[in-house]
C-alpha cells in the first residue's frame, strides 16, 4: 500500500475504536446506531448539495451497488449492537473487525484477484484473522468449540459479514466512480459515503420497523443522548469516510481490509483498560498476533 493509504488507514483505526467504545459504554442497540448514522448523513449533506452536477453523473450501476451496500451496513450495526449487549467489547470488536480480512481476501481471490495480493499479505492477513479467534479463550487448555458458540461470538460473525459485503461493494462503486465521474476525489468519496449513509437508514429502518424492539425495550425505552449519538455519528462519518478515500489509494480492497484492522488492538485495549474488561494471557498474545500481521500487510 502506499504511504498516504497507510496514514489514512492509521488515523480511522484510533476514530472507529473510540466510536464503537461510545457505543458499547452508553448504549449498544441498533436504534442508537441509526440514529448515530443519521447525524453522520446530516453532516455530509452540505458536500452534496455543493456537488449536485456531479452526483447527476453517477452511473447507474453505482447506485445499483449503494442499494446493495446500505443493506450490508444495516447487518453490521444489527451485529454490532447484538455482540456488544450480549459480550465484552475486547472480545467482539476484535471478533467483529478480524473475520472480514480473510472473507474478503476469499472473495476477492473468486473474483479472479488473487494475483494482486503477495504471500506475506495473504499470511499477515491469516494472522490477523487467527489472532480474532483466540480471543474468546480465557486458557488454551479449556479449549472448546462453545466458547464460539457464544451470543456475542455469533453477532460478531454476522457484523463480520456486514463488513465483507459493504467493503466488497464499496470498492467496486468508487472503481465505478473514477472511472466515469471526472470531480475532485475528495467529494467525490463524500458525496458516495453521503447516498450510503441515506441507504443504510432506510435499510435498518426497515429492519427495525419488522423485527420491532424486545418487549422489555418496549415498555421502558431508554432515551438516546444527543451527545454520545452525535459524537458516534461523527466518528462513524469520518472513519468509514477515510476509508472510502484509502480505497482509491490501494490496489486491492483486502489490503484496505486487513490493515484498518489496526483498531482492533486499539478497540481491545480500551475494552480492558477504560471498561476494566477481563484481563488474560491469551488476550494480549491474541492483540500481539494481530500486530504481526498488520506488519506484514503494511510491507509487503
Amino acid at each position: 500500500m502506499t504511504t498516504a493509504a497507510i496514514g489514512l488507514l492509521v488515523l480511522s483505526a484510533f476514530v472507529h475504536a473510540t466510536w464503537n467504545l461510545i457505543g458499547k459504554r452508553h448504549d449498544p442497540s441498533a436504534r442508537f446506531f441509526l440514529a448515530a448514522n443519521t447525524t453522520g448523513v446530516v453532516l455530509l449533506s452540505p458536500v452534496v448539495a455543493a456537488n449536485l452536477n456531479m452526483v447527476a453523473k453517477y452511473p447507474s450501476k453505482v447506485w445499483v451497488i449503494l442499494a446493495i451496500t446500505g443493506l450490508f451496513q444495516a447487518i453490521y450495526f444489527m451485529g454490532l449492537a447484538g455482540a456488544y449487549k450480549s459480550g465484552h467489547l475486547s472480545v467482539a470488536y476484535p471478533l467483529a473487525r478480524s473475520a472480514p480480512v480473510l472473507m474478503v481476501a476469499f472473495v476477492s481471490a473468486l473474483m479472479g484477484k488473487a494475483g494482486q495480493l503477495s504471500t506475506f499479505s495473504v499470511v499477515g492477513m491469516a494472522l490477523i484473522a487467527a489472532g480474532g479467534l483466540l480471543l474468546p479463550i480465557r486458557r488454551f487448555s479449556d479449549w472448546k468449540l462453545r466458547d464460539y458458540l457464544h451470543a456475542s461470538t455469533i453477532f460478531a460473525l454476522m457484523a463480520a459479514i456486514g463488513t465483507t459485503g459493504y467493503s466488497i461493494a464499496d470498492d467496486s462503486a468508487l472503481r465505478a466512480l473514477k472511472e466515469s465521474v471526472d470531480a475532485n476525489k475528495v467529494a467525490l468519496t463524500l458525496s458516495y459515503a453521503f447516498f450510503e449513509g441515506v441507504s443504510t437508514f432506510i435499510w435498518l429502518g426497515l429492519i427495525l420497523l419488522i423485527t420491532g424492539r424486545s418487549s422489555k425495550e418496549a415498555e421502558k425505552p431508554e432515551p438516546l443522548r444527543f451527545a454520545n449519538v452525535a459524537v458516534a455519528g461523527f466518528g462513524i462519518c469520518l472513519a468509514y469516510t477515510i476509508v472510502l478515500l484509502a480505497m482509491t489509494l490501494a490496489k486491492n480492497v483486502s489490503y484496505v481490509v486487513a490493515f484498518r484492522q489496526l483498531s482492533i488492538p486499539i478497540g481491545a485495549m480500551l475494552g480492558v483498560t477504560v471498561l476494566r474488561e477481563p484481563r488474560s494471557m491469551i488476550k494480549f498474545a491474541a492483540i500481539t498476533v494481530m500486530l504481526i500481521g498488520l506488519v506484514l500487510v503494511a510491507v509487503f
